[in-house]
């Protein structure tokens, strides 16, 4: 194994510690096919079923019976007689190795030397079918591990490559791709043009044209031309990093649901040991001593050995973490991440949707349409607007000093305040700007003029007096209208904007996307008092979701009961904020996430239902006597194999 399979096993076996066995070693690195143990246990199989079948015909009798039955038991059986002992030494007596331990050796000592193998052929034919649905649930997760980058290419004086480590390459440092490379750090691209393939990160399969000056984030595949990029994040803090934190910690977040089964299989394998002992003991003595009756002991030793094959809690152990884990996968595939299974389950009964409407529900890709009311020439206004926001990233600060269009000197600007939620304060060549919104004016003490159109608009105040203001235009997110709709059919009751946006604007966005209710002219605080106000008004069983990709939305994200960000374009305090990222910024993708959580929790109750149903039908008559030890290898093996196929069922998420 190389030094890099290696490493991705151990990624990826971190993933459900909780689990008795990480079975990554089970199934080969892309989960498809069977690797040498894989095939071992097959051989084991087929050599044990056959030598059964052939002792089953012969006829023999007495000790060459037991000692030739005990080949094909001891072929199939010793690796989980070797693991019942360890667990005996550790003192970790009651798990599924001890039960078929048990039963197994309990049915050979009563001389029914045919069953005994039988139950242990067909729990290992159950194990490593399970082995291999475990394998192609987690092909997802592995290819998303394929996703970090093995090195980057810092070019020499000599204009020869090297390799180097990613987190030997600093902010500002110049990187090269060549085709067929994976982007290894987030960055600016300064030269060269592609297509990336994003799939990886987004799930979508068409690839992103890309040129200097865009943006391009780690995990992405250069497909054509050769690309150097200036780093802005250091690897640690890269896109990458970020997505395998979030998907190698997700374990550590479990559901209602596997919490209920962890806690259960702690009392319940006791419970049904000490059961099967009790049923094994009690009648035949009551028989003995209280009804004169014979205790036929024979009869009782195997009623209670069939009881303890039943009782094998396999089926719920395995299929409710595999489901999760499933549908995790299935999501990670549609370019949604869920941080835990526990988010994927309150995502499923969320009925509030709460969205912030810039580069939520719009593009964010501002523009300048307009200037109005200007005391001054346009030009000049737009280029103290351009100053002023010159040491910002935001959105709006970015169309401004693209409407300007000409370099910028930092230096001429001093006396930088921005006032969050109302604008910027500033001394450009000495004269005193203020570029914000009509708080900041007010605060300012200056009259501002109210614009007629629609957009986001930055009043202007120069050396204390009004100077007019800049019209910015937002274009609506192309499924943003038909997100809205998507989630009205999946039962959300009620859809809310937040924003701190002028009225105008947001009632236009919102009436046009159908958003039902909308808040507008809000601070970062207003918000979270928005949300917490939501939160009293709805059901105790109803979830509320909030949506949104800015700095300002982290404390929302993180008060909501699932908190839902843009991950392409959004902050990284959005992203670290919230549970579930949506890796394309498509609105779109939230009701799908909605369907891929209710599908997801709609398999592990029937996995639930079906084996504790099938379970207690079973051991009833089984203590009865009615049911025989090839009922209960049906009630161990067979509902494990049913619960298993139905689990990896929530893997399939590309039509929902």
């Amino acid at each position: 194994m190389t030094a890099r399979s290696s490493c991705k096993r151990r990624q990826i076996c971190r993933l459900y510690p909780s689990w008795t066995v990480c079975r990554f070693d089970v199934f080969t690195e892309r989960g498809e096919g069977m690797n040498k143990k894989q095939k071992k246990v097959f051989t084991r199989i087929i050599v044990a079923a056959v030598l059964m079948v052939v002792l089953s015909l012969l006829p023999i009798d007495g000790c060459l019976k037991f000692v030739l039955f005990m080949i094909p038991y001891l072929v199939i059986g010793h690796d989980i007689l070797l693991k019942a002992w360890k667990g005996i030494l550790n003192r970790q007596v009651f798990d599924e190795n001890f039960l078929m331990a048990v039963a197994t050796i309990g049915a050979i000592l009563l001389g029914d030397y045919k069953e005994g193998v039988a139950v242990m052929l067909f729990y290992q034919i159950g194990e490593l079918f399970q082995s291999y649905a475990v394998g192609k649930s987690r092909r997802n997760i592995s290819e998303l591990m394929d996703i970090r980058p093995d090195y980057a290419n810092i070019e020499k004086e000599d204009g020869t490559l090297e390799q180097v480590d990613p987190d030997e390459v600093g902010i500002g440092s110049v990187i090269v791709v060549q085709p067929g490379e994976k982007v290894p750090i987030d960055g600016v691209i300064e030269e060269g043009r592609t297509s990336l393939n994003t799939s990886a990160l987004t799930g979508e399969s068409l690839p992103r044209e890309a040129g200097v000056g865009d943006e391009v984030i780690s995990g992405c595949i250069n497909m054509s031309g050769v690309l150097k990029i200036r780093t802005t994040k250091e690897f640690g803090e890269s896109t990458v990093s970020k997505i395998l934190d979030m998907v190698e910690n997700a374990s550590s977040k479990k559901s209602r649901s596997e919490n209920f089964i962890s806690k259960f299989a702690k009392y319940y394998t006791p419970a049904v040991c000490y059961g099967a002992l009790a049923l094994a003991i009690l009648p035949p003595l009551v028989r003995l001593l209280f009804l004169g009756m014979t205790p036929e002991w024979g009869d009782w030793v195997m009623r209670a050995l069939t009881f303890l094959v039943i009782s094998c809690p396999c089926a719920l152990v395995i299929s409710i973490p595999l489901s999760f884990f499933a549908g995790i996968g299935g999501a990670s595939n549609a370019g949604v991440l869920v941080k835990g299974s526990n988010y994927l389950e309150t995502l499923s009964e969320t009925k509030y949707v709460v969205f912030d409407k810039t580069g939520t529900m719009t593009q964010g890709v501002f523009e300048v349409s307009g200037v109005h009311h200007s005391s001054m020439d346009t030009e000049k206004l737009l280029e103290y607007a351009a100053l002023a926001e010159c040491h910002s990233s935001h959105p709006i600060s970015k169309s401004l000093k693209k409407a300007y269009g000409k370099p910028l000197d930092p230096s001429r600007v001093t006396d930088v305040e921005e006032i969050s939620g109302n604008g910027v304060t500033a001394k450009v060549d000495g004269v005193r700007v203020a570029a914000g919104n009509s708080k900041l004016m007010e605060k300012l003490g200056v009259d501002c003029m109210e614009c007629h159109s629609v957009g986001t608009v930055v009043h202007m105040a120069v050396n204390g007096k009004y100077a007019g203001h800049i019209l910015i235009s937002d274009q609506i997110k192309p499924h943003a209208k038909e997100a809205i709709a998507a989630l009205k059919k999946c039962g959300v009751k009620k859809t809310i904007m937040l924003t701190g946006d002028r009225r105008e604007a947001a009632r236009q966005v919102a009436e046009e996307l159908g958003i039902d209710e909308v808040h507008s002219e809000l601070l970062p605080g207003d918000k979270v008092a928005q949300v917490e106000k939501l939160l009293g008004e709805k059901g105790e069983k109803e979830k509320l979701a909030f949506v949104g990709d800015g700095i300002n939305d982290a404390p929302v994200l993180s008060r909501a009961d699932i908190g839902i960000a843009m991950g392409a374009l959004g902050s990284d305090a959005a992203i670290e904020a919230a549970d579930i990222v949506l890796m394309d910024d498509d609105p779109l993708k939230i009701s799908k996430a909605i369907r891929i959580s209710r599908k997801c929790l709609r398999i592990v109750y029937e996995n639930i239902y079906f084996a504790i149903g099938v379970k207690v039908v079973c051991l009833i008559l089984g203590a009865l006597g009615i049911a025989n030890m090839w009922a209960a290898i049906f009630a161990d093996v067979g509902v494990m194999i049913i619960a298993v196929l139905n689990a990896i069922r929530a893997l399939n998420v590309k039509k929902l």
